[in-house]
């Protein structure tokens, strides 16, 4: 039934979408949205009554649940309440939140940080913050919908490059007039994908080109470098990366996201930037977990060998299996399926038989790359691993995939 009598365009995108999830939920292929009863050691899931290997969760590292960070969310809770009731520029900031800012820095190896409640909003409001008309933002094509979004917020003249593809970057850059400020953004890991950025190249090119370099280490951070700073780490870089920024609600057990770099960078945010300016302060609970997060990282590096590890044998195991993994080589492990169908169906015997994954389909990926996103984390076992490998293996041959 149509929600509205008018036959115009919002009515028909409305219609389009309520017809799509009908007909999947009728054919028991939908599975977004499934709400988790119970989160069991970071590794399984319980769902509708059903325990499950969760291979979906941004949890790299299997913090969710670690004693030390909810005893610190606990005790925020019992000193500060549940809420700051106010944004960060008048009376929303807490002792906690200077605490945060100060591990997040020392952690990426800069002078400052400053958070926001969200890490979408992060990204919007940072590139719409420093880029303006006349300016030029220059972008990965494969890098996140909130990138895309603060890029076009900005104003700014908005060029995109091939994927990794640094002799484009570098022709893009030659194309953007001497005087205009400049600056390229994008993903260290690509969260469809699963590779990782050539950071190297990248930043002798915006050197060259006198241009800023904005990174997301959104699902970098506790995944890639030996004790999980990030891609900097990984490469063994140093700090070459002029705006830090990343989340705190994947590796990090919280929610939220930061930016840190320079001091005079982070001050300008903090009194130019909408997000910051206009939205309520991260509540006492999140910011403690974050705090907590950070230094368990470095007070137990075995998670990010194991995570290491676990993503090694996925990907091995399914490439052994005759899959297309792409170029993953992180926890992000795309099983590429073709049609949005067989995503669908290889996706329907997984959860048959207690897997939690997810299909990406159209048009969030181009049609004929729809894919599992499958995840590992540093809380499963190669056991468990090797069930999902059998599942997935099976299941392939019978919908045609392998």
């Amino acid at each position: 039934m149509d929600i509205h009598t008018t036959d115009d365009a919002v009515t028909r995108r409305i219609n389009f979408f309520t017809e799509r999830v009908r007909k999947l939920r009728e054919d028991d292929l939908y599975f977004y949205n499934l709400p988790v009863e119970e989160i069991k050691g970071g590794s399984r899931v319980v769902v509708g009554g059903r325990e499950m290997g969760m291979y979906a969760s941004y949890s790299y590292l299997g913090l969710i649940g670690h004693p030390r960070i909810n005893a610190a969310a606990k005790a925020a809770v019992d000193k500060f309440g549940t809420g700051t009731n106010g944004v960060r520029l008048l009376a929303g900031t807490l002792t906690l939140h200077t605490e945060l800012e100060e591990t997040i820095a020392a952690f990426k190896h800069a002078e400052a940080a400053v958070t926001y409640s969200s890490g979408y909003v992060t990204n919007l409001t940072v590139l719409s913050s420093l880029m303006g008309r006349g300016d030029f933002v220059i972008s990965d094509k494969l890098n996140h919908a909130s990138i895309v979004d603060g890029c076009l917020m900005s104003g700014a003249e908005f060029r995109r490059f091939k994927h990794n593809d640094m002799d484009e970057l570098e022709r893009r850059l030659q194309q953007v007039p001497g005087d205009a400020a400049k600056l390229v953004v994008a993903d260290a890991v690509f969260s469809m994908d699963g590779d990782v950025l050539d950071l190297p190249r990248t930043v002798e090119i915006c050197k060259k080109y006198n241009a800023w370099l904005m990174i997301d280490e959104a699902h970098s951070v506790g995944v890639l470098g030996k004790t999980g700073r990030g891609i900097e780490e990984h490469f063994g870089l140093g700090d070459v990366i002029d705006i830090k920024m990343g989340t705190l609600s994947k590796t990090i057990p919280s929610v939220g996201g930061y930016v840190a770099g320079k001091k005079e960078l982070v001050q300008y945010l903090r009194h130019a930037s909408r997000a910051f300016i206009f939205s309520a302060a991260l509540p006492p609970a999140q910011a403690a977990a974050a705090n907590e997060a950070f230094k368990v990282i470095l007070d137990e590096p075995w998670r990010i060998e194991k995570v290491c590890a676990n993503g090694e044998q996925f990907i091995k195991g399914l490439k052994g299996a005759g899959f297309d993994t792409m170029l993953s080589t992180t926890a992000i492990v795309p099983v590429l399926c073709g049609t949005d169908e067989r995503a669908y169906k290889l996706t329907q015997v997984c959860h048959h038989n207690d897997l939690f994954v997810l299909p990406v389909v159209s048009p969030a990926v181009p049609e004929g790359q729809a894919r599992l996103r499958a995840t590992v984390t540093a809380a499963h076992e190669p056991k468990e691993i090797e069930y999902a490998l059998g599942v997935i293996e099976k299941a392939g041959h019978e919908i045609g995939i392998i």
